[in-house]
C-alpha cells in the first residue's frame, strides 16, 4: 500500500470521497480508527452519520471528536490507521465555537505531522461552486480553501474524487 504517512481525499458533496478514503484505510493491515467530526444537528445529519456507520465493518473503532482531533491523534499508536472524516465539519465546528482558526489549524497540522500512524483526511472541495451570497459563507469558503491547501502541502498523497472516481493530484497509488 502506498500510504506512508498522510493522505488527503478531497471531493464535493456526495462524491464518494468518504467511501474511497475508507477503502484506503481498510487496505492497510492495521487496526482502524474512525475520527468522526460530525454532530447530529438534525434528522438528516443523523441519517447521514448512520449511513456512514453502516458502510464500515465491525473492525473500526469510532471516536467522536467534533473539535479535538489533534488531541486524539497524539495518542494513536503506530499499529493503527486513522480516518479523519471530515476536515470540513471540523472547521465548521471551530467556526461555530468562534475559535481562533489559525491556531486550531496549526494544532491539527502539528498533530498530523507528529502522529505515528498513517492518517487519511477527508475534506470537501467547496470552492468550485457559486460565490456565497453572504459574508459568513465567503469566510467559510476561504477558510476551507486555506485548510485544504495546508493539508495538501503536508500530505504524501492527495486524491480528488468525483462521481466515485479517484484522480491523484499528488503522490502515487501504485
Amino acid at each position: 500500500m502506498p500510504l506512508q504517512k498522510l493522505a488527503l481525499v478531497l471531493g464535493g458533496a456526495a462524491s464518494g470521497k468518504s467511501a474511497y478514503a475508507e477503502s484506503l484505510v481498510a487496505a492497510l493491515d492495521r487496526s482502524k480508527v474512525y475520527l468522526a467530526t460530525a454532530e447530529a444537528w438534525d434528522i438528516e445529519m443523523q441519517a447521514k452519520i448512520d449511513r456512514h456507520k453502516e458502510r464500515r465493518d465491525a473492525g473500526w473503532r469510532t471516536v467522536e471528536t467534533p473539535r479535538d482531533a489533534a488531541e486524539i491523534l497524539r495518542d494513536i499508536p503506530p499499529t493503527e490507521a486513522v480516518l479523519l472524516d471530515c476536515a470540513t465539519l471540523w472547521l465548521t465546528n471551530h467556526m461555530l465555537a468562534d475559535a481562533d482558526l489559525n491556531a486550531e489549524e496549526d494544532r491539527l497540522l502539528q498533530a498530523l505531522g507528529d502522529c505515528r500512524a498513517p492518517v487519511v483526511v477527508v475534506s470537501n472541495e467547496i470552492g468550485l461552486g457559486l460565490v456565497p451570497d453572504n459574508a459568513l459563507g465567503r469566510r467559510f469558503r476561504d477558510a476551507q480553501g486555506r485548510l485544504n491547501q495546508r493539508l495538501a502541502a503536508q500530505a504524501d498523497l492527495v486524491v480528488f474524487v468525483a462521481a466515485g472516481l479517484p484522480l491523484v493530484l499528488k503522490g502515487t497509488l501504485a
